[in-house]
């Protein structure tokens, strides 16, 4: 399965746009819906680790009801991401995208939605998904078969208004960048020089598999980044723009954590 994502400015646009793909024939099961704020009244938090994601299906805490024009069949999961808040998350890429995110989910049953936890869900995407819900839109995730089927959903998605997952992720940078690039050249060197690998390693700690790890358990995966760098470009300065990008995109997501504590 491939993962088509549209960024909506409103739920409403979301719900439009999921009931269209739905009166194409597609089966409601492989769409999920990020919308911000909670169906529910009370979100349990639990510890935010990545590790806890395989399996976690047997033990999400999950409402099944309709929402954003989906039946009674897929899972609801509300949820606490560091940064976001409260989410409301329906369809069967919902826990995934739960667990990934480091989110904090009740317990119960939810062992149907267990294959498609691990299956379809871009991880390296994640933050952009965040980064929109944190500004009040809504995500749009379908689940594609082939590429001539993702093709076919990304214009669906763009007729119905939405924001391809690409602009999303520019839109997040350009937020950023300034401070970024503030940061970076205190004493006024260039930062359109490194610019383009100072990001690659802020984006690479953000990544699921590397949120909430302490900074020696994943030296070995940024060196090895590094490296495939290195080796793709050489001769270009490759390792203390990427190291210094790593290294702010951990206190950026660590700050995003502290806020939510303190909220």
């Amino acid at each position: 399965m491939k993962a088509v994502t549209g960024v909506f400015r409103s739920s409403a646009d979301a719900e439009r746009a999921v009931r269209q793909m739905c009166s194409t024939g597609l089966p409601e099961d492989r769409i999920t819906v990020l919308t911000p704020g909670s169906s529910e009244g009370k979100v349990q938090s639990v510890p935010n680790v990545t590790t806890e994601q395989p399996g976690m299906g047997k033990a999400i805490g999950a409402l099944l009801g309709g929402a954003a024009g989906l039946s009674a069949g897929p899972l609801m999961v509300a949820a606490l991401i560091p940064g976001v808040g409260p989410i409301t998350a329906i369809g069967l890429l919902a826990g995934a995208f739960a667990g990934a995110a480091g989110a904090g989910i009740g317990a119960a049953a939810g062992g149907r939605a267990e294959n498609a936890m691990t299956d379809g869900l871009p991880e390296d995407e994640l933050f952009v998904y965040e980064d929109a819900l944190r500004k009040g839109r809504s995500v749009v995730i379908v689940s594609a078969e082939d590429e001539a089927e993702a093709s076919r959903f990304r214009k669906l998605l763009k007729a119905e208004g939405a924001e391809e997952i690409d602009a999303a992720r520019e839109q997040w940078w350009i937020g950023l960048r300034g401070a970024e690039q503030e940061h970076y050249s205190p004493d006024g060197k260039p930062f359109g020089d490194d610019e383009k690998f100072y990001r690659m390693g802020f984006e690479s700690a953000l990544h699921a598999r590397s949120r909430c790890k302490e900074y020696d358990q994943v030296m070995g995966e940024m060196t090895a980044q590094i490296e495939d760098l290195e080796r793709q470009y050489p001769g270009v300065k490759v390792a203390e723009p990427f190291r210094h990008g790593y290294e702010r995109g951990r206190d950026y997501y660590q700050q995003l954590c502290d806020e939510r504590r303190a909220a």
